[in-house]
């Protein structure tokens, strides 16, 4: 057995630490998760968005690509971290605030970990319809049995048809404020996949990486041929494309007006849009693992944004192209469990195809759910090291797997499973993790230009220009923006408000650790990057301006809740 030793920190160290096992291919590789991040909302965002859903998914994206160089930045500052941006952009508030510096770790974490959840809650699906399909209303099955029962209406044969499983439910239980959790085949199927995806990443990151690598070939390289294929026999439909505007009401399928109404379902289309298309920065939760960590972080960074512009760019077009504002909103695009038939229609394949393409949408979900669970693990683990979060988070395996950090993922996700295995707890899910996510790019996107302010002399292996830098800046406040007008718009009027009390839980959390457990000290190798040490936080050169960004954060968030409202 490999001997872990631990210092007064709980820090794993010696040979329980990370391996320096990835160039940047390998977090290229890992971070390839996210192209398939499309498929988890692009019904919704239909649904919500109407004709303007693709153009949604660029805007959102082209906003995802410039904040990316911000992060870059960042990470190379920090070569012995894991963990992200999350990671690297509290150490710039840790200065104005110590209770501010660990809510950008924390609202990471919650918004990427429910990745396994959603993902394998859509895996389960595909599953279960493949072993236990529910039959169609105009099914040879259903017109037999309507013949064979005089009087019985199709519905009813359906009903009578569908396999126990689809129906069964072993317990459900009511949560106030949240939901109801649904113990059901969704939640079992969902937990054994979680399973299988934790024991692969056991074997540390570089088993990891492998595996996603041949995940990706095989998954990515037929999903670009779908999106490519009617774009080059002409089968988009020019009137589907154009004349972009929102609809009358969410799912609506009808063409409304650029009104309040109006664009409050686009600003909350591009809220959760975010949540996929910003997630390639995930790339950069490796540094600590990197052989090269100044050289690979821009690398892998820069070359994960290009392949999502280029999915998140054509899937939401093609789809769109294709199917219409109409067919975005059939139930089976909605809810995730009829994409495959959708891919396969694209192609003009028979059943063969579509069984084919049903296969490829749950390796594409265990593609998604690998780089979920790899970077929301090392986020909890390094926010340990830090001084952030509990100890017992800290400790990394013989393979230099965060184990207990996955294990606390797992345990996370199965309760977010039962709450998602229905549509509408689905949705739930993804808006209030989104608020999370919202509010880590918000204080990450500020954490860019204070390091540059604070920390101007600690060595930048890649300097993004300064120009950039300010853009991201106001990039950040449109984010808070789309916060506050967009988490409602999802069928949850208290969406935000769970979600800025999650992210409110980092208070107790971090007062048990930091005061109680450490003395109100923070392990030595927390700031060493910055040249901080022995308990020095080093001057506050940037004055008052985080605390006025913190403030007009606030009030643009506030405002721009009350001032759009959703179409009347």
């Amino acid at each position: 057995m490999t001997a872990t030793r631990t210092d007064a920190f709980g820090a794993a160290s010696a040979s329980g630490e990370m391996v320096r096992a990835l160039d940047w291919r390998g977090a290229f590789w890992v971070a390839a998760g996210v192209p398939p991040l499309v498929l988890f909302s692009i019904g919704g965002i239909a649904g919500v968005a109407g004709k303007m859903a693709f153009a949604v998914w660029m805007i959102s994206m082209v906003m995802g690509f410039l904040q990316s160089f911000t992060y870059a930045e960042m990470a190379g500052m920090f070569g012995n971290k894991s963990g992200g941006a999350s990671v690297y952009g509290a150490t710039a508030w840790l200065r104005y605030s110590r209770f501010i510096a660990p809510l950008s770790v924390w609202c990471n974490w919650f918004a990427w970990s429910p990745v396994l959840s959603l993902g394998c809650a859509i895996a389960a699906g595909y599953i279960l319809n493949a072993l236990f399909p529910i039959p169609a209303a105009d099914s040879q099955a259903v017109v037999d049995w309507v013949a064979a029962n005089a009087g019985q209406t199709a519905e009813a044969g359906v009903a009578a048809l569908t396999p126990w499983i689809r129906t069964w439910t072993a317990l459900d239980v009511t949560v106030p404020g949240l939901g109801t959790l649904y113990f059901n085949a969704t939640f079992l199927i969902g937990a054994a996949l979680m399973l299988i995806i934790f024991a692969i990443q056991h074997r540390g990151i570089a088993t990891t990486a492998q595996a996603q690598k041949i995940l990706a070939i095989i998954v990515l390289v037929p999903l670009a041929l779908v999106g490519l294929i009617p774009i080059l026999n002409g089968s988009i439909e020019g009137a589907n494309v154009t004349a972009l505007v929102p609809p009358t009401a969410a799912y609506s399928g009808e063409d409304g007006t650029w009104s309040i109404g109006g664009w409050t379902l686009v600003l909350g289309a591009l809220y959760i849009a975010a949540w996929s298309t910003y997630g390639f920065e995930t790339a950069v939760c490796y540094t600590r693992e990197l052989r090269n960590p100044g050289r690979d972080c821009v690398r892998a960074i820069a070359a994960s944004g290009l392949l999502c512009v280029f999915f998140f760019f054509l899937i939401p077009f093609t789809f769109q192209g294709v199917l219409g504002h109409a067919g975005m909103l059939s139930p089976g695009i909605v809810d995730g469990t009829g994409i495959a038939a959708a891919l396969g229609d694209m192609l003009g394949g028979g059943r063969v195809v579509t069984q084919v393409f049903v296969i490829l949408m749950i390796l594409a979900l265990f593609l998604a759910i690998m780089t979920a669970m790899a970077g929301s693990s090392r986020t909890l683990y390094q926010g340990s090291r830090d001084g952030w979060l509990p100890r017992y988070l800290g400790h990394v395996n013989e393979h230099g797997a965060p184990t207990r950090a996955m294990w606390t993922d797992f345990a996370f996700n199965l309760f977010l499973l039962a709450l998602a295995s229905d549509v509408a707890g689905y949705f739930f899910v993804l808006a209030v993790s989104n608020v999370g996510y919202i509010i880590f790019n918000f204080l990450n996107l500020n954490a860019g230009w204070m390091h540059r302010v604070d920390s101007p002399d600690v060595p930048r292996p890649w300097r993004a220009p300064t120009w950039l830098i300010g853009l991201n800046t106001v990039l950040a406040f449109v984010n808070i923006l789309l916060l506050g007008a967009g988490a409602k718009v999802w069928g949850y009027a208290n969406a935000l408000w769970v979600g800025l009390v999650f992210a409110a839980l980092i208070i107790p959390v971090f007062w048990v650790r930091h005061y109680l457990q450490d003395g109100g000290r923070f392990p030595p190798h927390a700031l060493e990057e910055l040249g901080l040490r022995d308990g020095d936080l080093g001057a506050r050169r940037a004055g008052v301006l985080p605390y006025a960004a913190l403030a007009l954060g606030v009030v643009i968030m506030l405002w721009a809740n009350w001032f759009f409202v959703l179409p009347g």
